[in-house]
């Protein structure tokens, strides 16, 4: 009994213990101002589940006040292979269920269940963190988006994305779709998703999709590096210019202005009290 209402909150929701993800397959480590969020199956290519999702969101839910940079990587020679095609069967993940199994509890219970498993993608974006997804080899399908949910994409030149939705009968459903959108427009966007095609590490480069590409080796180091680099700003003052860009493309510039002046005033009466 305890189990189905595991499932029916989201897959093992409450529980994001370091013994419960890493049965999930996921570690959460925080040093000081940085977290790491590691997807931790090598062995599946890092393959994602209804549990990784809803981990990732009570992970948010509890992240630390004092945490300002969040890293998102994988373990093993892919960051992530996307769904745990197990999902597709009959007999699902066990404990968790298959799609064909979630669909028949209603569609306002399934409906509800994508809305946690997209909670798990969501808070990346917050305005008081900045998300950097460390990507090497294979980001496909729930891992390009969750690549697409960070602030920020650092990869390595092995990188191979692919939105592999729709070649399954499926829509990218993670939120994945918007960012995408956003950093490479909407005809590239189409190209992208509609023939299911990989985009590796120069095109990506070329087209917006990342911000640097480095060495399979130099990866880890790259993710420090700019870490420190978003560290060594006042963080009161990255929060409100965080929320700024993040709205600016929703408002004209008059109302970008004025958000700008109401941003700056609420900064200089903070540091001139």
């Amino acid at each position: 009994m305890a189990e189905a209402e595991a499932q029916q909150r989201g897959g093992y929701a409450e529980d994001v213990s370091a013994e419960r993800l890493a049965e999930i397959g996921l570690r959460f480590e925080v040093d000081g101002e940085i977290a790491t969020i590691t997807l931790d199956r090598p062995d599946k290519r890092n393959a994602q589940t209804f549990a990784t999702w809803s981990a990732l969101a009570r992970i948010g839910e509890s992240l630390p006040e004092q945490v300002r940079v969040v890293v998102v990587k994988g373990e093993g020679p892919s960051f992530s292979a996307g769904i745990d095609l197990r999902m597709f069967t009959p007999e699902g993940v066990p404990g968790q269920g298959s799609f064909s199994s979630a669909v028949k509890i209603g569609d306002a219970e399934f409906e509800q269940r994508i809305r946690q498993a997209q909670a798990g993608f969501l808070w990346l974006r917050r305005p008081e963190i900045v998300s950097i997804a460390a990507v090497q080899g294979h980001a496909i399908g729930a891992g390009f988006q969750l690549a697409l949910a960070c602030d920020l994409r650092i990869v390595a030149d092995d990188v191979a994305f692919c939105m592999k939705e729709p070649a399954l009968g499926l829509v990218p459903d993670l939120t994945g779709t918007k960012p995408l959108v956003e950093l490479v427009g909407l005809a590239k966007a189409i190209d992208i998703c509609l023939t299911a095609r990989t985009v590796h590490a120069d095109e990506a480069m070329r087209i917006g999709l990342v911000e640097k590409v480095v060495a399979r080796g130099d990866l880890s180091q790259a993710v420090r590096d700019k870490a420190a680099e978003l560290l060594s700003t006042n963080r009161d003052a990255a929060v409100a210019t965080k929320r700024l860009l993040q709205g600016a493309r929703s408002r004209t510039l008059e109302e970008q202005s004025v958000a700008e002046g109401l941003e700056q005033a609420a900064r200089i009466k903070a540091l001139f009290p």
